[in-house]
This record gives structure tokens, sequence and C-alpha cells, in this order.
């Protein structure tokens, strides 16, 4: 499924952000984890990631750094989460989260009951 611009925008940082709150990674490695753990629904080129990635450093909520890759002989740059970056994943998540709720209520998406583990509300697809 191909996913219009304007959702992408909003999907797409929040997306980078929480893959780098696990741990650091670059750029081709993003890419890869976004399409596999998404099921390829948001899948980014470089022409879209990489200026993505650009303006998340420019507003601090990313960083980066060269590191030698030891299976290549080329430095990769690594994005790594600040702090500033985990309090707007905080806040972007909890947006999401209330986002969810209500297309569940207009019977657009069906939300599952939440585990004991995690009391936050889970999508599933389909209709209510």
């Amino acid at each position: 499924m191909r996913i219009e611009r304007e959702l992408m925008r909003g999907a797409g940082p929040v997306a980078v952000l929480k893959l780098l709150e696990k741990r650091d990674m670059y750029g081709y490695e993003l890419a890869e984890a976004l399409a596999s753990k998404t099921a390829g629904i948001l899948d980014m080129g470089q022409s879209t990631l990489y200026p993505l990635l650009y303006n998340l450093e420019s507003k601090g909520l990313i960083g980066s750094y060269w590191q030698s890759a030891p299976s290549t002989e080329r430095d990769r740059k690594y994005y790594h989460l600040t702090r500033d970056g985990r309090k707007r994943l905080a806040t972007d998540s909890e947006q999401w989260r209330a986002v969810a709720q209500a297309m569940s209520a207009l019977g657009v998406v069906k939300l599952l009951a939440p585990s004991p583990a995690d009391p936050r509300p889970i999508i599933a697809g389909g209709e209510a």
C-alpha cells in the first residue's frame, strides 16, 4: 500500500525517532528497519529519508557521528536520539494515540484491549 505524502510527513519523523529510541542506526539501516517493521508501509527511499534525517538533526531531535564499518572500508554516519528527541517522541506518541482513539471512535480502525504489561491500546486493521 502506498501512503499519501501528507500522512507520511506526520508518520515518518515519529517512526524514525521511535527506531532511534532503541539504538543508534545509520541511514540504510534505518530505511531497512522502517520497511521491514512496517510491512513496507513506511518504506522510504533515500530521497525521502535523508532530508528527513537532516531536518530532525537541524531541530536538535537527533544527533550524528561517523564510525568505521568493520565489513567495509567506508565510514558510516550513525544517528542517535537526543534528549529533546526523547521529549518530542513522548509528545508525538501521545498525539498519535489520541488520533488512533479518535479514528477508532469513528470506526476507521479497531483498538484492541491493552495488555497488563503495556496499557496503551493496540490498533488492529479493519473496521470496528
